[in-house]
């Protein structure tokens, strides 16, 4: 238990990154229990425990769910539904969020509340480019709103099915699916408030280009014959234009076919316009040409932002000019002029084509070695920060193999680590992630991180820290009334699940539980529901469920961001269920 508190303090003190602490505590339990073995063991079994955390199915399951989740984000497979609920967000940001809240707990209660979850990062890491919320500030809300649906039914989680399965093991008679759902419904309503309204106040906008400047690009909008815009007035379309997007010229009747007229906007906002518009920003040819030598090499598209230096051959060209396109292979998307508002009283050429100056950004569109050698032979700076064009020709296989793994392991057809690895290999196969691109995918700190606390959840179990305090807790209950006595099992539970896991919470609080009850007179069934409630309250630790995991890496959450939002919300829950199961079995 000491080992315990001390890797708290430090995860909360964010002083030493979370990677170190948590090889810090690996190995420390590795020379400890070589050099000083636990009772009826060998050295060489504590050199097993303290590594079967990075060979753990809790683990693969969580890398497996985040290659999934990649596949769905670069193949733009859930953009559709990232732009529906962006357009219920614009209307109002808290109704958005509010009803995302309900969808979250809605499905979590008849489904896995892990492969909800699974579904609903990467929507709303869309949602969060596309400039709504940042994921910071939705995920933590929706993950405890989806744990709140998985806690109120025996199959939400699969911590419920083991608590009642062990209650029934020991003489209980067997629960409904929904035998509790209206004492955590009611719970909800006073949760969710917090949840909705509290939660995301309380976190910061983690994104990591929070403060950097959205670039504008200056180009020209193409319009071909299979156009949106062909036979339009403006005023027919304005409607239709993102907010960070305008035309800098307008035709003087309908639009029409062969149409190039001046538009500017930041990157986000000209692929929404093109998408829309049916329109082009660069030569119809060009585009076609790069697409086919992806499909041809198996290569992804990428758009990058390019800095022209005081030695480019480009400076005083214009695009038209420069042969960019001929020479290199890449199409330029959009010029970008910093330090000083656009000007279109510049000098220009006959079609009123910018001249390129030193210093301006270039949105240049290609694959990786036409790009390269682009930026090296005339002299540009790549900047960091490279967007893959989507490969929505894979989307429907990609929400196809998300879709089947979710549903195998919703039903309960295949147990979620299954369902998960047979789908992050499919995703592999068909080429929806590259397999050199899986680093992306993953995150170091969540691995490492997961197979710690799986380490010290073993090591507090099979020490005897758990049971000794199971012992301690039963020798303290005599003297409570019901509603402290349910109030203190279910915070002894919590704190074992969120600083070990829920499975050896369940594991060690119901017998206690069923043994409280016996001892004290008190009727079994609402302790054991106590047990199972508190198995639940993961929300104040990363450490103490998968999809608190999950979520870290996307949101780019801090160990004290759990512990500031999770432990009013623990407490919140405690006293509010606590006094539901003393009304509702009249203790």
């Amino acid at each position: 238990m000491a080992l315990t508190i001390v890797v708290f303090y430090l995860f909360v003190r964010n002083r030493i990154s979370i990677e170190i602490v948590s090889l810090m505590a690996i190995a420390i339990i590795a020379v400890g229990l070589y050099f000083y073995p636990m009772p009826h063991t060998q050295p060489t079994d504590g050199l097993v425990l303290a590594f079967s955390g990075f060979g753990h199915y809790a683990l693969i399951t969580i890398c497996a769910l985040m290659v999934m989740g990649r596949g769905l984000v670069v193949t733009g497979a859930l953009d559709p539904v990232a732009r529906f609920l962006e357009r219920v967000f614009k209307i109002n940001l808290q109704l958005g969020m509010l009803l995302s809240l309900a969808l979250a707990l809605v499905l979590s209660m008849g489904v896995n509340n892990t492969p909800v979850l699974v579904l609903l990062i990467p929507i709303f890491v869309t949602l969060a480019a596309r400039g709504a919320l940042p994921a910071s500030k939705t995920l933590m809300p929706l993950n405890a709103s989806s744990l709140l649906g998985g806690l109120s039914t025996t199959i939400g989680t699969s911590t419920n099915i083991l608590v009642v399965s062990i209650a029934v093991d020991l003489g209980m008679q067997p629960m409904g699916v929904f035998h509790f759902t209206p004492i955590v419904l009611a719970a909800s309503l006073i949760a969710l408030p917090y949840i909705w309204l509290v939660m995301p106040r309380m976190l910061g906008d983690n994104s990591p280009d929070k403060g950097v400047v959205r670039r504008w690009f200056v180009t020209r909008l193409r319009v071909p014959p299979t156009s949106n815009l062909n036979g339009r007035h403006f005023d027919e379309v304005v409607d239709m234009l993102p907010e960070e997007f305008r035309f800098e010229e307008r035709p003087n009747g309908p639009f029409s076919t062969g149409q190039r007229l001046r538009v500017s906007g930041t990157h986000d906002a000209l692929e929404d316009a093109i998408r829309v518009l049916q329109g082009q920003i660069a030569p119809g040819w060009v585009i076609d040409a790069i697409q086919r030598e992806a499909r041809e090499n198996g290569g992804d598209i990428q758009v990058v932002e390019m800095v022209v230096t005081s030695d480019s051959r480009l400076i005083d060209r214009t695009l038209p000019t420069s042969g960019i396109a001929d020479r290199f292979g890449v199409g330029v998307l959009g010029i970008h002029r910093p330090d000083r508002p656009l000007r279109f009283d510049e000098p220009q050429e006959v079609h009123g084509d910018m001249r390129i100056a030193e210093g301006d950004v270039l949105l240049v569109m290609g694959l990786s070695p036409a790009l390269a050698t682009f930026a090296q032979a005339d002299s540009l700076l790549q900047l960091e920060g490279a967007r893959e064009v989507p490969r929505r020709s894979k989307a429907l296989l990609a929400a196809t193999i998300m879709g089947a793994s979710v549903g195998l392991a919703s039903i309960g057809l295949l147990p979620i680590a299954i369902a998960s690895l047979g789908g992050a290999i499919l995703m592999f196969l068909t080429g929806c992630v590259k397999f050199d691109r899986v680093g992306r995918a993953l995150s170091g700190q969540v691995i490492v991180l997961v197979a710690a606390s799986i380490v010290i959840g073993r090591f507090v179990l099979e020490s005897g820290a758990a049971g000794w305090l199971g012992q301690a807790l039963a020798m303290g209950l005599q003297h409570l009334p019901p509603a402290g006595v349910l109030a203190a099992i279910m915070l002894f539970v919590t704190i074992l699940t969120n600083f070990a896991s829920n499975a050896t919470a369940a594991t060690v609080g119901t017998p206690i539980a069923f043994a409280i009850g016996a001892e004290l007179g008190l009727p079994q069934e609402p302790l054991i529901l106590a047990v199972l409630f508190g198995c639940n309250l993961c929300y104040a630790t990363p450490i103490a469920y998968q999809t608190n995991m999950l979520i870290m890496a996307e949101g780019n959450y801090q160990f004290g961001d759990y512990v500031k939002t999770g432990v009013p919300l623990v407490l919140l829950m405690v006293v509010t269920l606590s006094v539901l199961l003393v009304t509702t079995y009249s203790m």
